[in-house]
């Protein structure tokens, strides 16, 4: 073949080449262009929504973080609340806890002090004694006793309660036997607490030999009388291991008492004494009923005299009256007369007048 030709063929080739690639280069950039398009169109709605999810995810985030603030507010509200409710009980705690310190520190210095007077043998009476005031004050009248009265043998008794005959005055004597009890229940073997037991006997026999002999006096007062035991510890364990004892102090006529106990004794002798009163009061009515019926009948007399008169009043008025009636009967007649010109007349006149002189 023609070298020309060949070259022609390759040239035309080569132009058509050109050209499909000329075609396919604008194609390709249309199609670019409207992927380019496509893709900014793509974009511009990704990021439309993009905004528009942000917004919404802003306004979730706000509206959760606004949430989330009332609520935290409103639990530390509430927290701070509780906190000073917590607080404000506390404080009351604390103020009743050193209200009951206090008073636990004053009622320990009060138990050291009463030790302090139970372990005087002189102050403990005195506490026994005021005790036995403060017992007889708060049950009887002021005039149904007298404290440290002294009596016709000259002893002085720590109360004398008094009463009518029988049973007559009645004497209350304090006493309290602490030493030996103690020792009793201190003692660490079985030989110490019977010695103890021995020496606590031996003391109440003696305080109630000595309130028989001073305090029981016969005509002055009764043929019994009380001996007061402060404690009722002392008074159970008498009473409990010490019959015997008990036994010999009623024989002797003394009677021990405790507080609880005399108590009720003092509350019968209240009792006892307004029964008496108010047997006393029932004289005292009967007396004045009797003066009354006297002031009775003398008024019934004078209301007897009294209608005497008033019925020989109703006579006297009912004289009265009929005499009334027949003046006023005679008027009447006259009245009725007719005087005239005649001496003829006259006698008729004159008979109704003698009538009426008559009547």
């Amino acid at each position: 073949m023609d070298q020309s030709l060949v070259i022609l063929i390759a040239a035309a080739a080569i132009g058509l080449v050109a050209v499909v690639l000329l075609v396919t280069l604008a194609g390709v950039r249309g199609r670019l262009s409207q992927m380019a398009e496509s893709q900014a169109a793509a974009q511009a709605q990704l990021a439309e929504r993009l905004q528009a999810q942000e917004r919404a995810l802003s306004r979730g985030v706000e509206e959760r973080l606004a949430d989330l603030s009332r609520r935290v507010g409103e639990s530390l509200e509430k927290t701070s609340l509780q906190t000073h409710n917590s607080m404000t009980d506390l404080k009351e705690r604390l103020a009743v806890i050193d209200a009951a310190q206090k008073n636990i520190t004053e009622l320990s210095a009060q138990v050291v002090g009463l030790q302090d007077i139970l372990a005087n043998k002189q102050r403990r009476g005195e506490f026994g004694e005021i005790q036995l005031q403060d017992l007889v004050a708060g049950v009887l009248p002021p005039s149904a006793y007298a404290f440290q009265a002294t009596l016709s043998n000259g002893k002085r008794a720590d109360c004398l309660i008094q009463l009518p005959n029988p049973p007559g005055s009645i004497v209350i004597d304090s006493k309290f036997p602490l030493e030996s009890y103690r020792q009793m229940h201190d003692a660490k073997d079985d030989a110490a607490r019977a010695e103890a037991g021995k020496r606590f006997a031996s003391d109440i026999m003696a305080h109630v030999r000595a309130i028989s002999e001073k305090y029981i006096i016969p005509g002055e007062t009764a043929e019994s009388a009380l001996m007061f035991l402060p404690s009722e510890a002392v008074y159970a364990e008498l009473h409990g291991n010490f019959a015997d004892i008990v036994e010999k102090a009623h024989r002797a006529r003394v009677y021990t008492v405790s507080p609880t106990t005399l108590w009720a004794t003092l509350n019968t002798i209240r009792a006892v004494l307004k029964d008496v009163r108010m047997r006393e009061q029932a004289g005292v009515i009967q007396q004045e009923v009797a003066k009354m019926m006297e002031d009775v009948g003398r008024l019934d007399q004078r209301v007897a005299n009294l209608q005497r008169h008033f019925d020989a009043a109703v006579e006297d008025v009912r004289l009265i009256r009929t005499s009334t009636e027949k003046i006023t009967a005679k008027g009447d007649r006259i009245r009725e007369v007719e005087i005239g010109d005649g001496a003829a007349e006259a006698p008729a006149l004159q008979a109704p007048v003698r009538r009426a002189e008559g009547g």
